[in-house]
């Protein structure tokens, strides 16, 4: 398909606020119209890891949702991609970034420097509208926080409700006991000692990220086993169930990685006695650079629980990033006090929603006004759990 393509002059579109701008905005199809101006643009700091090549292929290859692809480029220079993902639902097309919300940051994909004056982002944003008029009724992208990496994002300007969640990090600084100061170390260390004394009494353990493939493949198998009784147990519904989902975890495991960039990597806890399946907690880190993000965790509650191995695991995988050069430990999505206890950094997220047609109009409204009757839900930790447990038993007991 040729690239449906619009102009627009505008000024202050890039880090040259003194020059005028003419930017092009096109609407792919296909990857590999894209895919150069993308793999550059990847590379940059401040664009999130959700939006690189290998998240985004991995989930195009597991769901059924259609692949969009905007480019704006100025005078043949890329400026930004934005890689989407259509659905369609009660008759809705929404477009969103690929893995939804299993995303922990989203950004969009700009160019280093890269702002939009208040006038040039109603253009630029009128231009995307009309670029995706035949394909969607609403743009909506979820979970951007408008200042990252210490630098204001491009779309900081759009009008936007704030994200149902907010994410947590730990700064790493120069030192592993550095790091650990800025939350109460002796109180860690403490608990550290009484950790792995108790867990030595039992016959030990280590931790084991393992290097083969198939390891890999094996140990997110039981990351889905582990969470899916640790839902069952607690009444909620389990959002790893979907085989699709699980496939994309799986995909990404197969992808292109090295040292300091790899889509996803799996760490544990393993006990030396007990056989190999032995493993009372697991993780799941993403890395970009200098960023590594926590994408999930199990635990095993008939394994030592009271040594506590998911906070275990934790100390060894933030102590392993220091060592390597890391500079920030992202907890991700989500508020619960073992984030809060390990994070200093608290980072409000937004959802950016860009009506295209009539429909997509009232779905933006309706979508705005749930997530803000969400988010007042989930203060009050008891209606959450219990409309929670609703939606387990109404996805356990579909003919009910």
């Amino acid at each position: 398909m040729s690239a449906v393509t619009a102009r627009i002059d505008q000024d202050n579109c890039a880090a040259d606020a003194a020059k005028d701008h003419d930017l092009v905005v096109s609407l792919h199809q296909e990857i590999e119209q894209v895919v150069d101006a993308w793999r550059d643009l990847q590379q940059i700091a401040w664009n999130s890891p959700h939006q690189s090549i290998e998240w985004c292929k991995a989930w195009y290859a597991t769901q059924a949702d259609k692949p969009l692809f905007l480019l704006g480029s100025d005078m043949g220079k890329p400026l930004f991609v934005l890689p989407l993902a259509v659905t369609s639902s009660h008759g809705i097309r929404s477009a969103g970034f690929p893995g939804g919300s299993f995303n922990n940051i989203n950004t969009g994909l700009f160019a280093a420097g890269c702002d939009f004056s208040e006038s040039a982002l109603v253009h630029c944003i009128a231009q995307i509208k009309s670029a995706l008029s035949e394909h969607v009724d609403v743009l909506h992208m979820r979970a951007i926080p408008k200042e990252w990496q210490g630098a204001r994002l491009p779309l900081h300007r759009l009008s936007a409700v704030e994200h149902v969640n907010h994410s947590f990090q730990l700064p790493l600084l120069g030192s592993f006991d550095e790091t650990l100061a800025q939350i109460n170390a002796k109180r860690r260390r403490k608990k550290f000692r009484q950790q792995t004394r108790r867990i030595s009494e039992l016959g030990g353990y280590e931790v084991c990220t393992p290097e083969h493939a198939g390891e890999q493949h094996e140990l997110l198998d039981l990351f889905f086993e582990q969470k899916r009784e640790r839902f069952r147990s607690q009444g909620l519904p389990d959002v790893f169930a979907s085989a699709s989902i699980q496939h994309f975890f799986h995909a990404l495991l197969d992808e292109p990685a090295d040292a300091e960039n790899y889509p996803l990597r799996l760490s544990a806890i393993k006990l030396t006695a007990g056989g190999d399946r032995a493993i009372p907690a697991i993780c799941g880190l993403t890395r970009k650079g200098n960023h590594i993000i926590c994408q999930f965790g199990s635990i095993d509650e008939s394994r030592v629980p009271e040594t506590s191995p998911g906070e275990l695991l934790f100390w060894h995988v933030i102590e392993n990033a220091c060592s390597t050069g890391a500079k920030l430990f992202d907890f991700g999505l989500g508020d619960q006090l073992y984030k809060r206890s390990w994070c200093p950094v608290e980072t409000v997220h937004y959802d950016l929603m860009v009506p295209v047609s009539g429909r997509g109009h009232l779905a933006a409204i309706a979508r705005q006004a749930q997530i803000r009757l969400k988010s007042r839900l989930k203060r009050s930790q008891t209606i959450y759990r219990l409309l929670q447990r609703i939606r387990a038993s109404k996805i356990a007991s579909p003919e009910g």
